[in-house]
């Protein structure tokens, strides 16, 4: 076991809590996997901490913030090299940027080298739990997840489905590819902490017929997940209308195909109206908000009024390489930004509560894993992050000055960075 004297957050539902004094205990459950053993204040809990563990020493971490490790919903593995690359939008983008580097992960060597740096960075930027993308080569897979494994994340991946409208190279059989990702979810999904998720790059570069195979294998494994885009760019919704003109909406062709359910997670999910937002909710499907890349892209703003009015899940997500950092502070940061914005929907100011809780408990929730990760209580693995408030003089001057939790959390929000994450912890098996 170990215990840890600091300032605390965690959540209890969506709300806030913060012990300015905490006390944070971990230990092993009965599956010898580190969880949260115990949490909250440390002067109410030090005697029955000393009472029942005598002798254990506590570390003691004056200015320093102890926080749930953050959820990244949507992320590329495979675009560490595209990210900020000009172009005029998506689909420019990912033709003259993304496809050509994707294509590079035919080899295993370089899938390995990026791998090895994309879990570094992860840890870096305390990302402790993240739904990923690799390429449509199953070795892209296979690094990825065997990197995350000897870290002890938890990591789901899956081989990007694109049987049509991609280049050589990227472009895969429609039955090898689902031979590839059934042969996959029996070696990856549920080993250690890692989970497999079926990954449709989006409409137009699946053929019906993997589509409705994708379906199939998401009917016979239900506990994997789904993930894909929708309806983030204008271009790419006129592109799919031309593609199935008898769809009411682009969410719906992947309802036609079986591909809503709990544990689906959909990137974007700008451009969609209030029946969408009702379909995602009344089939437990989940958003992917990537505030830093729909900016960047142009594409435009997700509208949180509306999602919490038909109150479907969703959660915070970098979607690098599209998404210009792997920083959750840049993350919400931006997702204040589209919040506010109120040219073509309504503007709210979401609260740094709101912000810090879409990055943690509650992407977590939306991806099926509330209770596992993303939290502090008392049986969530132990993954969190030891956050320095004076990891630069300008963050210093301004949390010392924090009057609120609202005030020292937007403070982090607004000017932190990775200099602010002093130590990643993930959750460990002892193992025999």
């Amino acid at each position: 076991m170990k215990a840890y004297r600091a300032s605390l957050l965690y959540f209890k539902g969506s709300q806030a809590v913060f012990e300015p004094d905490g006390l944070l205990v971990v230990g092993p459950n009965e599956q010898g996997r580190q969880v949260v053993q115990h949490v909250g204040s440390y002067h109410a809990h030090f005697q029955s901490l000393r009472d029942n563990h005598p002798g254990l020493p506590i570390e003691h971490l004056p200015g320093r913030l102890i926080a749930p490790g953050f959820v990244d919903m949507h992320i590329h593995y495979p675009q560490l090299d595209v990210i900020g690359s000009p172009a005029d939008g998506l689909l420019p983008w990912l033709e003259n940027y993304t496809f050509p580097e994707e294509k590079r992960f035919s080899d295993p060597e370089y899938c390995a080298q990026a791998a090895t740096f994309f879990i570094a960075e992860l840890l870096r930027n305390g990302v402790t739990t993240a739904l990923t993308f690799a390429t449509s080569h199953p070795p892209s897979v296979d690094a990825l997840l065997g990197q995350a494994q000897q870290h002890s994340l938890r990591m789901i991946a899956g081989k990007v489905l694109m049987d049509q409208n991609a280049p050589d190279g990227l472009r895969d059989d429609t039955e090898q590819s689902l031979i590839d990702t059934e042969a996959l979810i029996n070696k990856w999904h549920g080993v250690d902490r890692l989970g497999y998720a079926i990954t449709p790059r989006f409409v137009p570069t699946s053929s019906a017929a993997q589509l409705s195979g994708a379906g199939e294998l998401a009917a016979r494994y239900p506990d994997v997940w789904i993930q894909s885009h929708v309806a983030e760019n204008v271009d790419e919704i006129a592109w799919v209308k031309q593609l199935y003109p008898a769809a009411r909406s682009y969410l719906s062709v992947y309802e036609q195909f079986g591909l809503l359910r709990p544990r689906a997670v959909y990137a974007h999910c700008i451009h969609i109206d209030d029946e969408d937002r009702a379909l995602m909710r009344d089939t437990g499907t989940a958003a992917a908000v990537s505030p830093t890349s729909n900016l960047f892209l142009g594409s435009g703003f997700f509208d949180y009024g509306a999602a919490d009015r038909a109150g479907h899940l969703y959660g915070l997500a970098s979607d690098v390489g599209g998404g210009t950092s792997f920083s959750p502070f840049h993350t919400m940061l931006a997702a204040y930004y589209v919040g506010r914005e109120g040219a073509t929907k309504p503007g709210l100011s979401l609260s740094p509560q709101q912000l810090w809780w879409q990055h943690t408990a509650g992407a977590a929730r939306a991806m099926g894993l509330g209770g596992v990760v993303g939290n502090l209580l008392p049986g969530c693995e132990a993954d969190f992050v030891i956050l320095n408030l004076q990891a630069t003089p300008l963050l210093a001057r301004k949390t010392e000055r924090a009057n609120s939790l609202d005030e020292l959390l937007f403070a982090l929000i607004t000017l932190g960075d990775d200099r602010v994450i002093e130590k990643t912890v993930v959750s460990q098996a002892l193992r025999p």
